[in-house]
């Protein structure tokens, strides 16, 4: 027989949202467990009622046919809310518990023990910065200044002083996390938090550091250096472990530094290969010749074969982007021929010439 879930809440079929929410708050604060005068199987059904009727579209079905199909059921079905162990909310949580922030209210007491078994990490911090065309193919290294937290260098990050002990911290007792009470709708909750005396560690320094006053981390400017490998792409990350933001009594973040890199008058890279274009006279076209080109590595002589056409790639083989320690692509030089806008009485006499021999 399905349940009649309107019943359960005490409103009409004809409630809003609205209704059903404020119905559902006033049970639930009468009938959780924990209270003194608590029913926990009229707080799962109210529980069950809500998730339902909140959801416009399981809402629609059960007014459809009676019941809802598939994941419609007990929120709290293998589980219990008694004692603490609300193991449904986390289940529930997002689904049909709109705005009742049931996450927020539940999600520290749920995760609230582990403390201390969690290490910190502090933020990651991100750069963008530019280098040259050339600094791309084969490597460079820059050097940035950063306003960032850091880790102490006079006590190593630890707080104390350099040759004092460290004790037990009388916050927490050690522990490392305090107990902290939260009142809510459904109650008084005991949340565990980390202890802000020793930041989770559980001991404090007899002698706190001069410089960061026991802290460990002291906000500062730091000079990084960035390796760029050779042969890096626009746009690409690097990523310096441990070298973003620091946090007391944990690691620090991540820098990420994403490389842009400046166009070259000559070159644009295609893969491993440096592609460029040549301009060459019709005659050195015909008979051949000789240029001398500015490569990366410096000026280079490129031998143009007699019969050259338009469009014709010359290769120079191990100038191009660096593969490994051994390989590195080639260049690839495009043969553009420049043709005379005006010819003069003789060279149009000798073309004229050249026609006839039917070339």
């Amino acid at each position: 027989m399905s349940k009649d879930y309107y019943n359960i809440l005490g409103v009409e079929k004809s409630a809003s949202k609205d209704d059903i929410k404020k119905a559902f708050r006033k049970l639930a604060h009468k009938y959780h467990p924990d209270k003194k005068n608590g029913d926990e199987s009229k707080f799962k059904e109210a529980s069950e009622a809500y998730s339902i009727l909140s959801d416009d579209n399981k809402r629609a079905e059960y007014d459809t046919y009676g019941q809802v199909f598939g994941d419609g059921g007990n929120p709290f079905a293998g589980g219990s809310a008694a004692g603490g162990g609300f193991s449904g909310f986390q289940g529930a949580a997002g689904q049909g518990f709109e705005g009742v922030d049931l996450g927020d209210i539940f999600g520290e007491f749920f995760n609230g023990g582990g403390q201390r078994s969690r290490v910190k990490r502090g933020r990651d911090i991100s750069i963008d910065f530019q280098i040259s065309f050339e600094e791309s193919i084969f490597g460079t290294e820059r050097k940035v200044l950063l306003n960032k937290t850091s880790s102490c260098t006079a006590c190593e990050g630890k707080g104390a002083k350099k040759g004092v002990t460290m004790k037990k911290c009388t916050t927490c007792n050690g522990q490392g996390s305090v107990h902290e009470t939260k009142k809510t709708f459904f109650g008084t909750f005991t949340n565990t938090i980390e202890c802000a005396a020793c930041y989770g560690a559980g001991e404090t320094p007899k002698e706190k550091c001069d410089k960061c006053k026991g802290v460990g981390v002291v906000k500062k400017e730091e000079e990084i250096a960035i390796k760029i490998p050779a042969g890096i792409q626009s746009g690409e990350m690097i990523r310096l472990s441990g070298a973003g933001e620091a946090i007391p009594r944990g690691i620090a973040g991540d820098l990420y530094a994403k490389v842009h890199i400046s166009t070259h008058p000559t070159f644009k890279r295609e893969g491993n290969d440096l592609v460029m274009d040549l301009n060459i006279k019709l005659t050195d076209a015909l008979l051949g010749s000789e240029y001398t080109i500015n490569t990366l590595d410096g000026k280079l002589k490129l031998k143009i074969p007699q019969g050259a056409s338009f469009g014709e790639i010359l290769r120079i083989r191990g100038k191009g982007v660096p593969i490994d320690t051994r390989r590195r692509g080639d260049i690839l030089v495009h043969l553009n021929i420049k043709l005379p806008a005006k010819l003069s009485r003789k060279v149009e006499k000798l073309v004229k010439e050249i026609k006839e021999e039917g070339i």
